[in-house]
């Protein structure tokens, strides 16, 4: 009789665990759903211009490689690769000699939110996104992203109003003609199309 009411009592304990586990998971779930839906965002492609010309003390770099940098941190923003345009301006150097004052300029869409209202009136230029944050880096090197802490100060500045954010975390401890780790650090949440808003760009294309 003992020994049955021992496996009575560790029945009873397993089901008691087994349902506490089945509702967290529950409300795991509803959290999610919930911030799924908070961060649901529609927007549309809206046209943006860029001019930028870089001048730094510390680190320099090429036509050509500063617009490569600067097209891998306008689509770590969240540009569409589909119609971004960036190219060199004056540039007196050959291709890969640093400039004194490297130049680009061009233009590339960006995604801009609108109100349910619009959504409803022109469905059909509407994109799903969402709200998603980023950490704008040109290497996972400390070292070498600290060389470019210059650029990503005059970043934060000119080309980040450019875009939609928010939460924007952002610091700095670039010193001319030194090189101090951890540089600058810029963080932000950018708006981001969705697997179908994706899909359809591509489609588009």
């Amino acid at each position: 009789m003992e020994l049955l009411i021992r496996r009575q009592s560790s029945m009873r304990r397993a089901v008691i665990a087994a349902l506490s586990t089945l509702a967290m998971a529950v409300m795991a779930c509803s959290a999610a759903g919930a911030a799924d839906a908070q961060s649901a965002q529609p927007a549309q492609w809206v046209q943006k211009k860029i001019n930028f010309v870089y001048m730094g003390f510390t680190s320099h770099y090429s036509c050509d490689g500063l617009r490569d940098d600067v097209r891998t941190i306008l689509l770590e923003l969240g540009a569409r690769k589909e119609g971004l345009d960036v190219h060199e301006i004056g540039c007196t150097q050959f291709e890969g000699v640093p400039e004194p004052n490297p130049g680009v300029a061009g233009t590339f869409y960006v995604l801009e939110p609108v109100s349910q209202d619009q959504a409803a009136s022109s469905p059909s230029t509407i994109v799903p996104a969402h709200w998603e944050t980023v950490d704008v880096r040109l290497s996972r090197s400390v070292r070498v992203q600290a060389g470019h802490c210059e650029l990503i100060e005059q970043v934060k500045q000119r080309i980040l109003p450019l875009f939609n954010t928010r939460n924007v975390q952002y610091q700095s401890n670039c010193i001319p003609h030194e090189f101090t780790i951890p540089g600058a650090v810029l963080k932000a949440e950018v708006l981001r199309p969705d697997a179908a808003g994706a899909k359809h760009v591509a489609e588009a294309n």
